[in-house]
């Protein structure tokens, strides 16, 4: 079975966002945990397959250590919540900052156990169990049954969808291949876009510097809204602490996100409000059944 099928964007139902607005917005926060002894996103390559590897592992760290709670402050400024892409060791590990989240009533989504460990190559069965212990540990951490779906590194395997689903989760962010939510050939279960080119950790490891993040910002939000004048856009901007979390990029994360908070045709909201509307919209059109 194929997962999707192919839907040009010009031959779709018109979608409508609450309010009139033409492009929906959300702010994909990875909170994420790293083990020391295992290699994972690097900024040098020439230390990554060492044990311990001081310069990554640190670099990496800094998001949860500082980065994050700068980044909550930009967040709280703009009366933005974030949608967490949450791994479920920081529950164990990084307890205040699920707390700090839980009092800003933020949306929390699975995004695997630790971004040391991809979600490939596992049996059905291991899977199954992987899962549902990340599902379970965050609900336990949380209160909140996660809804939302990001694979660490994007990475699934052909039976994820599917797995999720038995879980009770109702949508997916790996699928980075269009501008609105679309329904996946399993049943009950949506693609809600992601993006790894709105997405710090790419651009700011490309040589962009602050000021090109905020103009990449503005002219991304400017021609979604342009093409959302029949049917509403998603825009997802995807943050790392430990990158945006930098002091001499937090000024123009803020700089983004007031950018973002003064537009009149936006729905600045999280991804679960995203699928939710989304699916209550198309509920009977593409065999997807409502949320409670």
């Amino acid at each position: 079975m194929e997962l999707f099928d192919y839907s040009p964007i010009t031959e779709r139902p018109p979608i409508t966002w609450p309010g009139g607005a033409r492009v929906a917005v959300y702010v994909g926060l990875n909170i994420e945990h790293f083990m020391v002894d295992r290699p994972s996103t690097s900024i040098w390559p020439g230390t990554a397959d060492l044990v311990p590897d001081a310069l990554n592992y640190g670099w990496r760290d800094y998001g949860a250590r500082v980065g994050i709670w700068r980044t909550m402050r930009s967040l709280d400024r703009h009366g933005i919540r974030a949608s967490v892409l949450l791994n479920s060791a920081v529950a164990e590990h990084h307890p205040q900052i699920i707390k700090a989240g839980l009092d800003r009533n933020w949306a929390w989504l699975a995004h695997g156990k630790t971004n040391s460990i991809l979600q490939a190559g596992m049996t059905l069965d291991e899977e199954r169990a992987f899962l549902t212990d990340v599902v379970d540990t965050i609900t336990a951490a949380t209160g909140r049954r996660p809804r939302g779906w990001m694979g660490p590194g994007l990475t699934e395997t052909f039976n994820t969808p599917a797995l999720l689903a038995e879980l009770g989760l109702n949508y997916v962010l790996d699928w980075t291949n269009d501008d609105q939510p679309y329904p996946l050939n399993v049943p009950g279960v949506i693609s809600v876009p992601y993006s790894v080119e709105l997405n710090d950790l790419l651009l700011f490891g490309k040589g962009f510097t602050g000021p090109d993040f905020v103009q990449i910002v503005r002219d991304q939000y400017e021609q979604l809204r342009a093409d959302s004048e029949h049917s509403g856009r998603v825009m997802a901007l995807a943050l790392h602490p430990f990158v945006i979390g930098q002091p001499f990029r937090h000024k123009y994360l803020d700089q983004a996100l007031e950018f973002l908070a003064a537009q009149p045709d936006i729905w600045l909201t999280t991804s679960d409000e995203i699928a939710d509307h989304y699916r209550g919209e198309d509920v009977g059109r593409v065999g997807l059944e409502p949320t409670t």
